[in-house]
């Protein structure tokens, strides 16, 4: 007969996830709070993987250097389970870490601008990896073999992977993450120096509790189906539900925080990034170009477009948006009509141009864009006098 197996004690969840919270507000001061809470829920579902049916990435991501990402990746790194640093590695590389038999490592990519960067190319293999990798029943199909031996071998690709760069990422992969946008801290806000000899033992001691924790609330979080916040629909319900999953399973506060975070979090990524240079696209067409009218010369898109400050459209790779680039973008989505959206003829007191009718539009503003501002924005002044749009 066999020695009965020592029963490890319950550990308190919330109280564990405060700890983890904890720590990471030792060293890094994140945008806000919703921050804390979404990378404590993430370091904890790096030990729960198998229990859910997808995997969000954490991205940290910042416009200059010296924000905080690597350190806040550093912090990840001493409490996830078999972390594995990445640095310019090979899409190869880590699809064979990942079905390799020591087994599944968390990936932690630094530096991730310099593989999905402007002056990077499109690593369309390393960006197929993470985009797979975020299903559980993700796989990377390979030739495997010699000549005219080769087989076509499904590698694994489900795993956890947080990235810090600077700028952004493809939108494939921004849709899948939980995104914190860092910034430099302000000269009164203040954060102990991170010293790896000193405090690695510390976020190691949290993870050994965080896998213990992790096998006791198991069965718990397998399959479950957490309440969403209103709202969080698709992916982004994707991203977010095995971290909701784990603050129910944590109790407390955290449920209430967590779906909180949630909603912010969301917010902020559909503010900051609007889905993809496309949405971006619309939104502006929305919010600053077609206020008040309901058609607009070509033209006059263009100029209005390449006039908003805060927006890309004057430096599209070094040239400002013209006619013919905002037909291709405009014509990947569609009218009410299913009918790509295209230029037509206004009639202008100065003969027939072409142009955008706000009713072709409507359709996509509905389908793709957020919200609106909940202050209306007054309509811009007419172009004079080239371009000024006249009844028909």
């Amino acid at each position: 007969m066999s020695a009965p197996t020592k029963q490890t004690a319950p550990i308190d969840g919330a109280q564990l996830l405060n700890q983890v919270e904890a720590f990471h507000r030792r060293f890094n001061v994140f945008p806000r709070e919703a921050a804390y809470v979404a990378v404590a829920l993430w370091d904890a579902h790096a030990h729960l993987l198998d229990a859910f049916d997808s995997t969000p990435r954490l991205a940290f991501l910042s416009p200059e250097p010296g924000s905080g990402k690597s350190r806040a990746l550093e912090l990840v790194e001493t409490l996830v389970p078999q972390p594995m640093v990445a640095v310019n590695a090979s899409a190869a590389a880590l699809f064979r870490a990942v079905s390799g038999s020591e087994g599944r490592p968390t990936i932690l990519f630094d530096e991730i601008d310099t593989v999905f960067g402007p002056k990077a190319g499109d690593n369309e293999e390393l960006r197929g990896f993470l985009n797979a990798g975020h299903r559980r029943s993700g796989v990377t199909y390979r030739c495997v073999g010699d000549g005219g031996n080769q087989t076509v071998q499904a590698f694994p690709s489900y795993t956890a992977v947080a990235v810090a760069g600077l700028g952004s990422l493809p939108d494939t992969i921004l849709t899948r993450s939980v995104i914190i946008r860092m910034r430099r801290r302000a000269r009164n806000e203040h954060v102990e120096p991170f010293r790896q000899r000193l405090h690695e033992k510390e976020g190691h001691k949290l993870r050994d509790q965080l896998a213990l924790w992790a096998e006791q609330v198991r069965g718990k979080v397998t399959g479950a189906w957490p309440e969403m916040p209103e709202g969080v629909t698709d992916r982004p319900a994707d991203v977010w539900e095995p971290l909701i999953a784990i603050a129910d399973a944590a109790g407390g506060e955290w449920p209430k925080r967590a779906r909180e975070a949630c909603v912010q979090l969301v917010k902020a990524s559909q503010t900051d990034d609007k889905g993809s240079l496309g949405i971006r696209l619309l939104t502006d067409l929305r919010d600053h170009v077609m206020v008040g009218v309901d058609r607009l010369p070509t033209i006059a898109v263009t100029d209005r477009l390449n006039a908003l400050d805060d927006a890309p459209w004057a430096d599209l790779q070094g040239k400002p948006l013209d006619s013919r680039r905002l037909a291709r973008m405009l014509a990947d989505y569609m009218t009410a009509d299913n009918e790509p959206i295209a230029s037509r003829n206004i009639r202008t007191a100065g003969g027939v141009l072409k142009g955008y009718y706000s009713a072709d539009l409507h359709d996509a503003w509905q389908r793709y864009c957020p919200p609106p501002s909940v202050t209306p924005l007054h309509a811009l002044q007419p172009l004079q006098p080239r371009s000024e749009p006249q009844s028909a």
